[in-house]
């Protein structure tokens, strides 16, 4: 990985990949449509983004089958080394790639570049799982059948993916695909489509025959309601909002589309009476404002035992009053902008509303500067309980915090919301542990520490946060069918 002047960097205008060809979209009439892309940090527009017609789309469907007629046949072998090349240029371009990610996402430099070199990890891990696709021989109950289970990839897939993580989240499902021997569609994010674009580009340059990646961006309800009913489509995967996440689950399930769905959360934090309180504070203030808040497992409700909550409420708040927030790209920057000006008027309003309902202001609480969507690190405590914050997923750096009583009254309200994606626990009692552990319901669950989203453990949710796995062999799993072949010996 070579040293770059982020100030040499420019920022690219953002074409669609359809049938292993760089163009703009075919639009109206002859038209090409695109959009602007905006500095969330400045407001400033740094290039453009071609939109996919109908006719792009159609493309995109044929290439995408023939592409999957190649690919499945490639021996595991072979797909192995060619997405192992992948992350090797991916490393090699990480620091131009991370660069051109804070420019339209926002998040801090170091931020992107973790970000892009975890990619690289995540790519090696399924092209290792691309030779690990086993079936097995089930032992027959008559003499001379043969039982075998083979397992074929699915087919064509559709993948839907968001703003916050722009290269994380496609590259979980492009690897995921490939592995198994898929193609697939990718509709990528908007707001962010440059370095997911880079992640399209370094699976290219490795040599991936051409068709078995499309990346195309657009009207996101236009684009899915096409892609998903189409007969080319076999796998529907989506990360992003639950509301959204529930209509397309319905459109897939109309027509018999395999689904993951990675959706919202609202994890709780909770810090028992047992923990260490300064270990805790630093972990949970530093995982909170990753991102600036704007991450599906971000800690978001903050459940503190009352012999410990003053503690730790007046620790919590010291530590974010040092966070430090700006443009990304400037070197000592901890938080950068939210993603839009949308978001910024969400955290206004959760904050105005808990303000309403007598909550206490303890830091922060309104945007910052009149240029760039930058919102304070803010901390409220004395919440009523029916304040939207506590019920609503903030996605942004908007903390409540509440005392508990109990180990009871603090699960209850762990599992007291419809989400259940994420959840964090502090204490060094392993009984303790144990039991939060099991009596949480939620798809993950971390303890002491913030472990999760490792390219080798499942990472998924349950209840209204989705199902399926984005992570670990189970991953794998969701692309591949299972097919049963029995025979008598002739």
């Amino acid at each position: 990985m070579s040293a770059v002047n982020t100030a040499t960097v420019s920022y690219p205008d953002v074409l669609l990949f359809i049938d292993g060809q760089w163009r703009e979209g075919t639009g109206q009439d002859g038209k090409p449509v695109s959009e602007p892309i905006i500095n969330p940090a400045t407001e400033e527009v740094i290039g453009t983004l071609a939109h996919a017609s109908r006719a792009d789309l159609d493309a995109a469907l044929i290439s995408a089958e023939g592409g999957f007629a190649t690919w499945r046949h490639v021996a595991p072998h072979e797909r192995y080394k060619l997405m192992r090349k992948a992350a090797e240029i991916l490393r090699e371009r990480a620091e131009e790639i991370s660069t051109i990610m804070t420019m339209e996402q926002g998040k801090p430099l170091f931020e992107a570049r973790v970000e892009t070199l975890a990619a690289a990890d995540i790519i090696d891990w399924f092209a290792e799982e691309a030779r690990r696709i086993y079936g097995r021989v089930i032992a027959p109950r008559a003499a001379g059948v043969e039982q075998v289970v083979h397992k074929e990839p699915v087919g064509v897939v559709a993948a839907f993916t968001p703003w916050n993580f722009p290269i994380n989240q496609a590259v979980r499902k492009i690897s995921a695909a490939l592995a198994a021997g898929c193609s697939i569609i990718l509709k990528g994010p908007e707001e962010t489509p440059a370095s997911c674009a880079a992640l399209v580009k370094a699976y290219e340059d490795a040599g991936l025959p051409k068709g078995v990646i499309n990346l195309v961006f657009g009207v996101p309800s236009e684009i899915s309601a096409y892609l998903i009913p189409h007969p080319i489509v076999r796998k529907i995967t989506f990360t992003g909002s639950t509301v959204v996440g529930k209509q397309l689950a319905a459109l897939a399930g109309a027509h018999m589309k395999r689904v993951t769905m990675e959706l919202g959360g609202h994890a709780p934090a909770v810090v028992f009476e047992d923990a260490d309180v300064d270990h805790a504070v630093k972990l949970l203030s530093g995982a909170k404002f990753r991102n600036a808040g704007q991450v599906c497992v971000s800690p978001t409700r903050f459940l503190v035992h009352e012999d410990i909550y003053a503690r730790f409420v007046d620790g919590f708040t010291e530590a974010v009053q040092g966070v430090k927030v700006g443009n990304g790209l400037d070197a000592d920057v901890r938080m950068g902008p939210l993603a839009n000006s949308r978001r910024v008027e969400a955290m206004e309003a959760l904050t105005a509303d808990a303000l309403a309902k007598g909550a206490t202001l303890r830091t922060g609480g309104a945007r910052l500067g009149n240029k760039g969507y930058f919102f304070q690190p803010t901390v409220l405590t004395d919440l009523s309980p029916d304040a939207r914050i506590l019920n609503e997923e903030p996605f942004g750096p908007v903390v409540p915090i509440q005392p508990f009583t109990s180990t009871e009254a603090v699960i209850a309200e762990a599992n007291r919301l419809p989400y259940g994606l994420a959840a964090y626990a502090y204490t060094t009692s392993a009984k303790r542990a144990d039991e939060f552990a099991r009596r949480v319901e939620s798809g993950m669950v971390s303890i002491n520490h913030h472990g999760l989203a490792l390219p080798e453990t499942p990472f998924g949710g349950i209840k209204d946060s989705g199902y399926g796995s984005e992570g670990g062999i189970e991953a794998i799993e969701a692309y591949v069918n299972t097919k049963f072949v029995t025979q008598l010996g002739l």
